[in-house]
């Protein structure tokens, strides 16, 4: 099997995981404060990422990492987890899912700027074309829909595709499982006092749902599925194997629906598919 294959096959893994990350939060948001469940799943996730780095005995980055390690912190453990569970308690999970239509055209272009991908014009309209439909289906209201939600959401996404990126690039030279522990590291001194300040009087509230959905983005969103995701993007290459994100609105959508009984319209079904067909036709024109 050659790198490329093992690149497709790793990114695969990643956003089947990555696919329960929203509807999880949706979940979690319930009872739990947003920003004390982006502090707490960082903190859990780097109580692991340390011991891991501890019983392999990995060395310490390069100095010249450290800043390429704090924007991928910045935008995969900070950004993206506070402003998606900002943006749930405003729209429903299956309208924000839809906005992950969005997140190939995001990793493309940081892979571009961070990673220094080239790719054809054909790919650049055909990725323009789905953001259009996206972005055009917000604007609308489709769904549960509220433009503060729809900002938050946005945003997200692109601090997403910028930490995708920056840690695919790492990755080359690092290892993916290294990259994302050792961003956790980095960022545990400023979510571990976050944790503590945005503590609830009592427990009490938080019923059993939200504490799975907790653990399941504490080590699954947050650690497992960077492993293999980061792992594919520097195997296959960020623009084209960030296009594997195209299937993660149909998964999450699924999840919605099954887990949550979230109404998933024909209006955001055939939107979410408009999206991912302009993903996939951008994917050809890849190289």
């Amino acid at each position: 099997m050659d790198t490329t294959t093992r690149g497709w096959i790793n990114g695969f893994i990643g956003v089947l995981i990555f696919a329960g990350s929203l509807p999880a939060t949706r979940v979690a948001v319930a009872d739990i404060d947003p920003t004390l469940l982006t502090a707490a799943r960082a903190s859990i996730a780097a109580l692991i990422a340390a011991a891991m780095l501890l019983v392999l005995r990995q060395p310490r980055p390069a100095r010249t990492a450290v800043a390429s390690l704090l924007v991928v912190a910045l935008g995969v453990v900070v950004g993206f987890p506070l402003l998606t569970a900002l943006a749930l308690q405003h729209v429903s999970s299956a309208h924000s899912i839809v906005f992950l239509g969005l997140l190939p055209l995001s990793t493309a272009l940081f892979g571009v700027l961070r990673g220094g991908e080239r790719l054809r014009p054909a790919f650049w309209g055909f990725s323009l074309l789905g953001s259009a439909s996206v972005a055009g289906y917000a604007l609308l209201g489709g769904g549960a829909a509220s433009l503060q939600g729809d900002l938050l959401m946005l945003a997200a996404v692109v601090v997403c595709g910028l930490g995708y990126a920056e840690g695919a690039r790492l990755s080359r030279t690092l290892g993916g499982w290294q990259v994302i522990s050792w961003a956790l590291l980095l960022a545990m001194p400023l979510m571990v006092p976050l944790m503590w300040l945005r503590w609830p009087p009592t427990l009490a509230t938080i019923g059993a749902p939200a504490w799975w959905s907790l653990a399941y983005v504490s080590v699954f969103s947050m650690l497992v599925g960077f492993m293999f995701w980061y792992r594919g993007l520097a195997q296959g290459g960020i623009a084209a194997v960030g296009q594997l994100q195209l299937l993660q609105p149909f998964f999450g959508l699924g999840l919605a629906a099954l887990l949550l009984h979230e109404q998933v319209s024909w209006t955001m079904l055939a939107v979410t598919v408009c999206a991912v067909s302009c993903v996939a036709g951008a994917r050809r024109f890849a190289r």
